[in-house]
């Protein structure tokens, strides 16, 4: 869990998995992460660039030089898909290619990297639409991995049509950013997120100042330009190279954040844009942790009404089984623990989809008995570890880009003064978030660049917004304060009463189609529509 937390697509595969291995006591193994690439460490502090927006409040783009043709007028190399980290190749329907993009937009005529992009044309023939871009989420996910898993739930949407996704900068395929071996992220397991003593405290913070020391030394000068600003512009350039005149895109969690940036930089080249589950842009660092305190606690309160539990007292029993697990971690299979992160972890997981809440009833009830097992093996779905125990990069990719984008940097004080008032919001992700705060980008080796990503996009076409009531990770307060930063005319939000991260393709018909209609006809609903 952490400041931004990636969309349910990309948890769903592994999660499937975990739910078994949770009602079943299937075995676990061990733990870790991958490495990265080896480039010189950047400056720890350096002046912004002029491809950074300001370094204090909302992000404003600045005048930044032309593209060179090369780039704009680039010919995709279109081919087969390989196997990647995630998973085998996709099958035939689908064609990869890499975009050429400037390392740095300040310098469109120096250093160049890949973007990594993945598509399954129409099945249309003379109804063919154009583009339809994807981003699930993170940041850090990977698009080239999730876009054939989830094909099935958009046939209607392909009918129109081309599918198409990415890594962004820094993820998977396109140049991905790790910063630990396996070896290593086995060994932080053991650190507590909660920090009781001083000495915990002590190692905290060690440790997440030796993350970003490993990035900067395997990512290098990559690790100051992996930005959502230039993720965004990676965007606009991959709409010139297939050829489309507007941008289509759906956007996700993290997603969406992306998505508004864009209708900000590009908003004469909006053209049919969903955000869903939607990032609250008017929140800064404290404010999107509470945010998320409070989403998760609405989602566990609902879990615990629905087993017929108050959900104070199934709260403070949850928290309470949480200390003890601190104080003394429970076995797990072979040789592992179960220690108070991971459970929690464990917990937080099954709060994204109401189809994971037996999985959690399972999870709690062995942890009650003793046996860490279940809970273990929902933290490591979140953590994408496989049971071979290696992680994929997507966590490390997520820290890059967040602590990038945000210039906050809540120092430990801080975050020790707040821990009272996010207990109070919830007993049992509280404490987890308002460290977070502070140690998510603690000593990050590169400066952040804004407080809140701006939105704001007059003169674009109306962009379609969809918040879900339920949201644990995205709060659907934000959906409305993205519509409302969009602009008058612009954000037009729709509401979903459900539950889980997102709302198209979750079971509302309401909501598939007013979603279909949007793209597939233009057709704009009223703003302020509800689905129940």
């Amino acid at each position: 869990m952490s400041r931004h937390v990636r969309s349910f697509a990309l948890l769903a595969a592994g999660l499937l998995v975990a739910g078994a291995a949770a009602g079943c006591g299937g075995p676990g193994d061990k733990a870790g992460h991958g490495e990265g690439k080896g480039q010189t460490q950047p400056p720890r502090s350096s002046p912004p660039s002029p491809s950074s927006p300001p370094r204090s409040g909302k992000a404003v783009p600045g005048t930044l030089p032309r593209l060179p043709a090369a780039l704009t007028s680039q010919r995709l190399d279109w081919g087969r898909c390989k196997a990647t980290d995630a998973g085998p190749a996709p099958g035939s329907d689908w064609q990869c290619a890499t975009l050429k993009a400037p390392l740095d937009y300040a310098k469109p005529d120096g250093e160049t990297i890949g973007v990594a992009l993945i598509r399954a044309r129409s099945t249309s023939g003379s109804g063919r639409s154009g583009s339809l871009l994807f981003n699930f989420g993170g940041p850090g996910g990977s698009g080239v991995s999730m876009l054939p898993a989830f094909a099935p739930d958009y046939a209607k949407l392909r009918e129109r049509y081309d599918l198409v996704s990415f890594d962004p900068r820094g993820v998977g395929a396109s140049e991905g950013v790790r910063c630990r071996d396996d070896k290593a992220i086995q060994a932080a397991e053991s650190v507590d997120l909660t920090p009781d003593t001083p000495a915990e405290e002590q190692a905290y913070f060690k440790d997440a100042a030796d993350f970003g020391a490993g990035c900067a030394r395997r990512a290098g000068k990559l690790l100051g330009h992996v930005s959502t600003d230039e993720t965004a512009r990676d965007m606009d350039l991959a709409r010139q190279a297939l050829g489309d005149d507007k941008l289509h895109y759906m956007g996700v969690s993290y997603g969406t954040q992306l998505g508004g940036v864009y209708a900000h930089l590009f908003p004469g080249k909006v053209g049919r844009l969903v955000l869903d589950a939607v990032v609250d842009p008017a929140a800064d660092t404290v404010g999107h942790a509470e945010n998320q305190t409070r989403g998760f606690q609405r989602a566990l309160d609902n879990y615990l009404k629905s087993t017929g539990q108050d959900p104070d007292q199934g709260s403070r029993k949850i928290a309470a089984l949480l200390k003890r697990i601190d104080a003394k971690p429970l076995p797990a299979s072979g040789s592992r623990v179960l220690n108070q992160s991971l459970a929690t972890i464990g917990i937080t997981v099954t709060l994204y989809s109401k189809n994971s809440w037996p999985a959690l009833t399972r999870g709690l009830e062995a942890a009650e008995r003793g046996d860490g097992t279940a809970l273990l093996a929902l933290a490591d779905a979140y953590n994408e570890r496989s049971p071979s125990g290696h992680y994929s990069s997507q966590s490390h990719s997520q820290r890059a880009i967040s602590c990038l984008d945000d210039k906050e940097r809540p120092t430990p004080k801080q975050a020790r003064k707040r821990l009272a008032s996010f207990r109070g919001i919830s007993p049992v992700f509280g404490e987890f978030m308002a460290w977070d705060t502070a140690g998510w980008c603690h000593d990050w080796p590169v400066p952040g660049q804004y407080e809140t990503p701006e939105v704001s996009a007059p003169g674009a076409a109306p962009i379609l917004v969809v918040g879900n009531t339920g949201d644990p990770a995205t709060p659907y307060e934000g959906a409305r304060r993205m519509a409302d930063e969009l602009g008058k005319g612009v954000g037009v939000e729709l509401t979903w009463k459900g539950e889980g991260h997102g709302a198209y393709g979750s079971g509302s018909g309401c909501v598939d189609s007013t979603v279909n209609g949007y793209l597939l006809e233009g057709r704009i609903p009223r703003d302020g529509k509800v689905c129940s």
